[in-house]
């Protein structure tokens, strides 16, 4: 099969920083499915990973990466009880394996889904890692629940692939009232789109917010970097509420700073249970099944906001330079 990935971690810029080549076609077992690809999207986690995963070597193997993809299954392994072959499906994938870059792969039809049926194969790819992310954050970290519709909740980093969707769904499904943050005219519209009650400026965040009408929030999620503002959230966020991250801190933060409002703080990494295997790893085979019906039914709609045609080195080189940039809107697909 064609796949595409790297042996070393380059600028993505250089010649070699991902590669055309031919890998052999898997064969699943146990509770894998075998999918044969027909549209994937791309996330700050592939470079991220390409930038830092064979740094000073060159793998004899090249590294497939990518974690958004939508399919046909293909074939099923021994143990397969969810899915049949000629389904459509779409997830997000394991870290710990080969990724979507490729015409093939194999998938745990635990942390797969059945395709949203009203979307295209490339409105669908843009979904599943972050409404996963969007929805563990919400629901699994953060506790959120019944009795805390019409709390408010401040996303920060509205506009990208991950505000957009975690937006839909903390209006749409968890009730509350969605602040989130954006800076530039076209960005501020997009976050209206996706439902946000109130956007506002990341650059001044604590008056902005105040200006709002809000002098605390109830919840927030940050999607940019939790050192870079981790005062101003400390400052922000209401007595007993709750703070959650996906993006890990580019400098150490005080942690102290929670104390005396007695906040909770939570890491979210969609990858957790595909890593460890956990208990209830099936839980995103429901999410995402749950997602799909939101999408069919209207509640929600997908992010897609750019489709490349065809599975090359130039096309990935091209989405990973536009999030490399980190001013992308909504999600960057490539259609096969």
């Amino acid at each position: 099969m064609k796949a595409i990935g790297f042996r070393t971690s380059l600028p993505i810029t250089a010649a070699d920083s991902l590669i055309e080549f031919e890998a052999e076609k898997p064969s699943p077992s146990g509770r894998d499915l075998l999918v044969k690809i027909a549209a994937i999207s791309v996330n700050p986690v592939d470079f991220k990973i390409r930038q830092n995963s064979a740094k000073d070597v060159s793998l004899e193997t090249p590294k497939i990466i990518g974690w958004d993809a939508v399919g046909i299954v293909e074939a099923v392994g021994e143990e397969v009880s969810l899915f049949k072959v000629g389904d459509e499906v779409y997830y997000a994938g394991d870290i710990t394996r080969d990724g979507c870059n490729a015409e093939y792969q194999l998938i745990d039809e635990r942390i797969t889904g059945k395709k949203p049926k009203s979307l295209s194969v490339e409105a669908a790819a843009a979904i599943p890692l972050t409404a996963l992310t969007a929805w563990e954050i919400l629901f699994d970290r953060m506790r959120i629940n019944e009795k805390d519709k019409g709390k408010t909740v401040l996303i920060i980093g509205g506009a990208g692939g991950m505000g957009s969707i975690a937006i839909q769904i903390a209006k749409k499904v968890a009730g509350l009232k969605v602040i989130a943050t954006a800076s530039r005219p076209e960005t501020v519209a997009w976050c209206e789109q996706q439902g946000a009650d109130h956007v506002v400026n990341h650059k001044e965040l604590i008056n902005e917010v105040r200006a709002a009408g809000f002098q605390y929030v109830d919840f927030i999620l940050d999607f940019v970097d939790t050192g870079l503002y981790w005062d101003t959230m400390a400052e922000l966020i209401k007595p007993q509420g709750r703070i959650a991250s996906i993006t890990g801190a580019s400098n150490p933060v005080a942690i102290n700073k929670l104390k005396s409002k007695s906040v909770s703080f939570s890491w979210e990494f969609m990858y957790t249970r595909s890593t460890y295997q956990t208990d209830d790893m099936i839980e995103q085979h429901n999410i995402l099944n749950n997602v799909a019906d939101l999408l069919d039914e209207g509640v929600l709609k997908t992010t897609l906001k750019q489709t490349l045609d065809g599975l090359t080195a130039e096309n990935l080189k091209k989405a990973h330079q536009q999030l490399e940039a980190g001013s992308t809107i909504g999600k960057i697909v490539i259609k096969y």
